[in-house]
């Protein structure tokens, strides 16, 4: 049977039309029976769910933004989607997995939190090299919460003219309240550096004052996603405003060949000899992997192959280390250099 508190939140999520809250809550009302003992209850609620869920238009199909733009400014500031993409879709530790399906189930239960005097968990600053799954993360958290993912122009952000930058920043946290979205800051270190520094510029100190001003004080139900590759440039009082600090890491040969696997499900993968790919996996990011299952892929379609050949597979990671050495060789530093924990 459900608990009081499941059915208040229940009947909350039904009158505000809250669809995915709704299915939320009575998954947990089946978890909760399941755990009593009544199966066949908790069975009978999760079939009725899988059917309303089948039965509800695509999440990709077209939807209005209703994001309020007066002047029309913001319409230049931030752009919007809706991603169809899903935790399931990543391959990440286990750990960091638990953290962002921490972030999805404390938004899905908000009401829950809030009748008991708490907030959930929706201001993150995600850090680590680049390629490593955070932009992507920010998709499948909107995916998983049926939000649009609103990617902020920071090119458009910040200009040069005094103050005009912070009032860009306010219409920002403003939809926030007016618009339930995923915001994304990618790229933060642009505005996010320690105000120590001594390169840094008047205003970029005051645009980082007004962030952490409008972070501090947003109240909104909207979830805030700050990524950067450059954990240590960013301003110490950032950390205290975030309510998590997800960190990113290369993957591990395990994860990087359940990448591969992941990503070439469609084409058998019988005569690859994994024992040659591991040099390669240590040396690649998530997203240098994944564009090179897509070259493997394409050569397999031209030739007319159901399989990927071994050779082929390992030509095109071997090029994505090359291209990774080059970059590296321009910018002084390899882009899989660690970066120091946030914690």
């Amino acid at each position: 049977m459900a608990t009081a508190e499941q059915l208040k939140a229940l009947l909350r999520s039904h009158a505000s039309g809250d669809l995915e809250q709704f299915r939320a809550v009575a998954m947990q009302i089946a978890a909760h029976s399941a755990r009593k003992g009544n199966s066949q209850l908790a069975e009978e609620l999760r079939d009725l769910i899988d059917k309303a869920r089948r039965g509800q238009a695509p999440v990709s199909s077209p939807r209005a933004v209703p994001i309020a733009r007066p002047t029309g400014e913001l319409a230049g500031l931030v752009s919007a989607s809706y991603p169809d993409t899903r935790l399931s879709d990543m391959v990440l530790d286990a750990e960091l997995s638990r953290g962002l399906a921490d972030v999805v189930r404390q938004y899905r239960q908000r009401d829950l939190l809030r009748s008991h005097g708490l907030t959930p968990k929706r201001k993150l600053l995600l850090v680590g090299p680049p390629g490593c799954g955070k932009t992507m993360s920010a998709s499948a958290i909107a995916g998983e919460c049926g939000l649009p993912l609103m990617f902020v122009q920071l090119h458009a952000l910040i200009t040069k003219y005094m103050g005009e930058t912070a009032a860009k920043l306010h219409l920002v946290f403003d939809a926030m309240k007016q618009t339930r979205g995923v915001y994304l800051f990618d790229e933060f270190d642009a505005f996010g550096a320690g105000r120590e520094q001594h390169n840094d510029v008047g205003e970029i100190r005051r645009v980082l004052n007004s962030f952490l001003q409008f972070l501090e004080r947003d109240d909104s139900e909207s979830i805030i996603v700050a990524a950067t590759n450059f954990a240590g440039m960013l301003d110490d009082a950032l950390f205290r405003r975030f309510d998590d600090v997800i960190e990113y890491h290369r993957p591990t040969r395990a994860m990087a060949r359940a990448l591969v696997e992941n990503r070439l499900s469609r084409f058998s993968l019988v005569g690859v000899q994994w024992t040659k790919t591991r040099p390669a996996f240590g040396a690649l990011s998530h997203a240098e992997i994944v564009q090179a299952c897509e070259e493997a892929a394409r050569e397999a379609v031209l030739a007319g192959r159901a399989d990927i050949e071994s050779i082929a597979l390992q030509r095109s990671l071997d090029r994505r280390i090359r291209m990774a050495k080059r970059r590296g060789d321009r910018t002084g530093s390899h882009s899989g250099e660690r970066i120091r924990s946030a914690g």
